[in-house]
C-alpha cells in the first residue's frame, strides 16, 4: 500500500538536458507526516509519519540518496499498520550508473529487500543486475530515467518554462523489475513571499516550482494512476509541501527542517605541459 517517494528526486532526457541543470544542493531534510484532509479516503482514519531525506555528492562524484519513510495507518477498526521503508542508491552524474538497496517493514516484518546495480549502454539500453530477493540479469529499453535524472530533467524543464514532462522512470523498487510511466504537471515558478519567513535562509532567494507527478504502471489498462506526487521543487533540488495521494488515502509532508550540507568542489586535473 504504501510506496517510498520518488527519489527527488524525482530524482532524464539526453545528456544535454541534464547538463543544463544546476547541480543538486546536498542536505538533509525532514518532513512530518499526517492524513490530507482535503482528499477524505475510504480505508484510512488517521495517519500520521515522517521521511527522513538526504542527498549528498557532486557532479564529479555522483549523488548518493538515503530515504527513510515511516509511517502508521489506523482504520478505525483498531488495526494500526506500521510500514518502514528504508532506502540507498547512488547514482553518476551522467546517469549510466545507478546502484540501489530499498528494504520494507510492515508490523517490523519484512516484505520487501532488493538489491541491484545498472549501467546504461552505448544504445541507452539499461542492463540490470538484481542479486535481491533472487540474483537475475536482463535489460530494459532505451529511454528510462533514473531517480536524480529525472528530477534534473524536472528542474531543466522547468527553467525552459516547459509544462509537461513525460518519462518512463526505473528506480529498482519494489521488485527490481518496475517500470513506472509518469507524467509531471509543472507550474509557473514562485519567489518567496518576504511576509513569510523562510524555513532556510537558503531558501530565501530560491524560486520555486509546484510540480505534480501521476505514477501509471506499465501495462495496466487502468487509465487511473497507481499514486501521485506533488510538491515544490527549488531550484537547487530541495522540496516541500509534499502530497502524496494513494488513491483510497492521501498524505500530506511538512517540511520541518532542511540542512545544508557540504560539497566537495571537483578536483582540477593538472595542466599538461
Amino acid at each position: 500500500m504504501l510506496r517510498r517517494i520518488p527519489a527527488f528526486a524525482a530524482f532524464f532526457v539526453a545528456s544535454t538536458v541534464v547538463a543544463s541543470a544546476s547541480p543538486l544542493m546536498p542536505h538533509r531534510a525532514v518532513y512530518d507526516l499526517m492524513l490530507d484532509a482535503e482528499k477524505p479516503g475510504t480505508q484510512v482514519d488517521k495517519a500520521r509519519g515522517r521521511i527522513a531525506f538526504q542527498l549528498t555528492g557532486s557532479d564529479c562524484e555522483g549523488y548518493t540518496i538515503l530515504l527513510r519513510q515511516v509511517t502508521s495507518l489506523d482504520t478505525g477498526e483498531g488495526q494500526e499498520t506500521v510500514s518502514d521503508l528504508r532506502n540507498e542508491s547512488w547514482e553518476n552524474a551522467t546517469s549510466t550508473s545507478y546502484r540501489f538497496k530499498t528494504q520494507n517493514y510492515v508490523n517490523q516484518e519484512i516484505r520487501e529487500d532488493v538489491t541491484g546495480t545498472v549501467m546504461r549502454q552505448k544504445n541507452d539500453v539499461l542492463a540490470v543486475r538484481v542479486t535481491k530477493p533472487k540474483p537475475a540479469n536482463f535489460t530494459l529499453p532505451a529511454k528510462i530515467y533514473l531517480p536524480t535524472q529525472h528530477t534534473r530533467a524536472m528542474l531543466a524543464a522547468a527553467e525552459r518554462g516547459e509544462k509537461l514532462l513525460s518519462a518512463d522512470i526505473y528506480d529498482g523498487s519494489p521488485d527490481g523489475r518496475k517500470i513506472y510511466q509518469t507524467l509531471t504537471v509543472i507550474g509557473a515558478g514562485i519567489m518567496h513571499d518576504e511576509k513569510t519567513p523562510p524555513l532556510s535562509p537558503a531558501l530565501a532567494s530560491l524560486k520555486r516550482y509546484p510540480v505534480t507527478t501521476s505514477y501509471f504502471e506499465v501495462g495496466s489498462s487502468d487509465r487511473f494512476p497507481a499514486y501521485t506526487l506533488a510538491f515544490d521543487l527549488y531550484e537547487n533540488g530541495i522540496s516541500s509541501a509534499l502530497r502524496l495521494n494513494y488513491g483510497n488515502f492521501a498524505l500530506k509532508g511538512k517540511l520541518q527542517s532542511v540542512q545544508l550540507l557540504p560539497q566537495k568542489p571537483c578536483a582540477v586535473a593538472p595542466a599538461k605541459r
